[in-house]
């Protein structure tokens, strides 16, 4: 009887024993087995955020100038205000000709051609506010398309134009989704109008590159980025014209441009060239 409790007092003691020996050789396979499968999954989903990531615009020289007009400024053409609330604060003069100290604004200045390394382009942004569109004028590359907003609690409709060939016209609620829409890569000028105000208007000049800017309103523009090399530059307004001017480009270095309206140049824009 002895000897039948000693054995059992001997074997559970052996079992005892052999249990924190079992734990001890099982204890680092958990981790091993984890570990590798949590650092493949973080690989993979950082892989495409790091791809994703813009690349920043560096390089080029840069082309600087202003735009001046010479000589009387012609008195702009009332506009009656709009029974609209909405409408509220708009421009009741005609807005095609700002010049202000013999600065001219909503030049579009660009360059000419295809240019070799040209940057991606975003979308290019034109609001509704006030019952006017803003930007006026402003330049898209090629394959470029437009978001239109209507940040006004009345209703528009966007109707574009390629001279007299309508591209699309799409109606936007007060304060509705903004809409995306392409151009044709063919087109120079495009010009949006709303039918329900026929006053508002605006003009998106086409280029095969992405290297142009719009005088503000001290008649300045800026090209950023621009390879090195020689180029014809081209400043259009949409009712005096256009002037072109040639400018060489070195690396890092700025290069300065002026062009120059008048009042006695009030023709429509020169045949051959935007229409």
């Amino acid at each position: 009887m002895k000897l039948r409790t000693l054995s059992v007092a001997v074997l559970g003691v052996v079992g005892l024993a052999a249990l924190p020996a079992c734990k001890k050789d099982e204890a680092p396979s958990a981790p091993v087995s984890q570990s590798p499968a949590r650092d493949k999954g973080t690989a993979k989903s950082e892989a495409p955020a790091a791809e994703s990531a813009p690349q920043p615009v560096t390089g080029g020289g840069t082309v600087r100038g202003a735009v001046t007009f010479k000589g009387v400024v012609p008195t702009p053409a009332a506009i009656a205000p709009s029974e609209d609330p909405a409408c509220d604060g708009m421009p009741l003069t005609d807005q095609s000709l700002r010049v202000k100290d013999g600065k001219l604004e909503n030049v579009l200045v660009r360059v000419r051609g295809l240019v070799p390394h040209s940057r991606p382009a975003q979308p290019a942004i034109i609001d509704q506010q006030k019952c006017t569109y803003t930007p006026r004028v402003q330049g898209v590359a090629v394959g470029q398309p437009i978001l239109i907003k209507n940040s006004d609690g009345t209703l528009h409709n966007a109707r574009a134009l390629a001279g007299t060939k309508s591209i699309f016209n799409v109606a936007q609620p007060p304060n509705g989704k903004a809409v995306q829409r392409p151009l044709p890569a063919d087109a120079e000028v495009v010009r949006l109008k709303c039918d329900i105000h026929p006053w508002m208007s605006a003009s998106v000049v086409v280029n095969p590159n992405p290297y142009f800017a719009t005088s503000d309103a001290g008649g300045a523009f800026s090209i950023e980025h621009l390879p090195a090399g020689t180029y014809t530059l081209e400043a259009w307004h949409e009712t005096l014209g256009i002037r072109t001017a040639e400018v060489t480009v070195k690396e890092g270095e700025t290069v300065t441009a002026s062009f120059e309206f008048s009042s006695v140049d009030t023709k429509s824009i020169a045949s051959g060239g935007l229409k």
